[in-house]
């Protein structure tokens, strides 16, 4: 029984880990081009810093980038550390894995009969994006992100522009001290470094993917689901379970309108609406690669945000159609 149990949660593993796998290649190669051809700082400092113009610009950006959860963490990491504007970051990270071409078809090709889906889908997740990016604003750089990408950061901001304690830039007592000189320009047009800077990026985003998904592994093949849909036809209480389930079954956001379409018929409206918004941006899988983005406070906010914005978004759905 125990073996058996051994093998279903490898197998889940397995499945979980190469669908992911594609679109964390994806994003490591776009960041590492990015961070070849543009260069850091004043470049992409031009970008809109304004909370509402700014996650949108982000937005737009994740439309066009083909990264689903996987794939959109390495791209917004590499943008911060280059001198992006926080909130058109945010948009990007947040609105990419709900906004981008192939989620969008695939969600049109699952549900081409519920034809209200295919608009609330995007829009739900675009003002989730927004709303986030927008409270992670209100913060300074050094409560939310993660301590080595406000060192690197650092390096892009333009004097001025935070304390050197902020900066992390050795002088202050900072716990981790970083050497005075400038990395040199010429690393940008070397392919060279760019690339192994890209597979040093590959090796860690990957072991934090694959502890992610072995925890989704296991817990999947743990709890049951009958109990899940069984709240079905509630409606608050189907919300919470199928925003539980968005959570545990850590399917890429390019498929999963696929595997709601086997339960969409249990479920009310406003569960399957949030089942297809939540689970694209917080999901077990992707908890680890956010580490490389946000400090853990900041996870933690950024988790309960989104939960409740898309309870919020459930509500709002069932009671306009039930």
């Amino acid at each position: 029984m125990v073996l058996d149990h051994l093998f279903t949660s490898w197998s889940v593993f397995q499945a979980l880990f190469l669908e992911a796998v594609p679109f964390l290649l994806i994003g490591v190669v776009l960041a590492t081009m990015t961070r070849h051809w543009l260069p850091p700082g004043p470049v992409l400092r031009c970008l809109p810093d304004h909370p509402l113009l700014g996650p949108l610009t982000g937005a737009a950006m994740g439309f066009a980038l083909p990264a689903c959860e996987c794939g959109n963490v390495p791209v917004a990491r590499q943008l911060l550390a280059s001198g992006s504007p926080l909130p058109t970051a945010m948009g990007f990270l947040f609105a990419a894995p709900v906004l981008n071409p192939i989620v969008l078809a695939s969600t049109w090709a699952a549900f081409p009969d519920q034809p209200w889906l295919l608009w609330a889908r995007p829009a739900a997740g675009l003002a989730m994006a927004l709303l986030v990016a927008v409270l992670l604003r209100l913060q300074q750089d050094g409560a939310i992100l993660a301590p080595n990408l406000v060192r690197e950061r650092g390096f892009h901001q333009p004097a001025g522009a935070g304390s050197l304690l902020e900066h992390s830039a050795g002088l202050i007592g900072s716990a981790h001290p970083v050497p005075m000189s400038l990395p040199s320009t010429e690393r940008g047009k070397s392919w060279r470094l760019s690339v192994l800077h890209g597979m040093d990026e590959l090796v860690k985003l990957a072991s934090l993917l694959i502890l992610g998904c072995a925890v989704a592994a296991l817990l999947q093949t743990t709890l049951p689901r009958d109990w899940l849909l069984a709240v079905g036809q509630a409606p608050t209480l189907s919300i919470l379970a199928l925003m539980l389930l968005a959570v545990v079954i850590s399917v890429c956001s390019s498929v999963d309108a696929f595997l709601a379409l086997g339960f969409a018929s249990q479920v009310t409206p406003g569960a399957l609406l949030a089942f297809l918004i939540l689970g694209p941006v917080i999901d077990l899988k992707s908890l680890g690669l956010y580490g490389t983005v946000f400090c853990r406070s900041a996870m933690v906010f950024v988790g309960l945000a989104c939960g409740v914005l898309a309870l919020l978004a459930g509500q709002w759905t069932n009671f306009l159609m039930l």
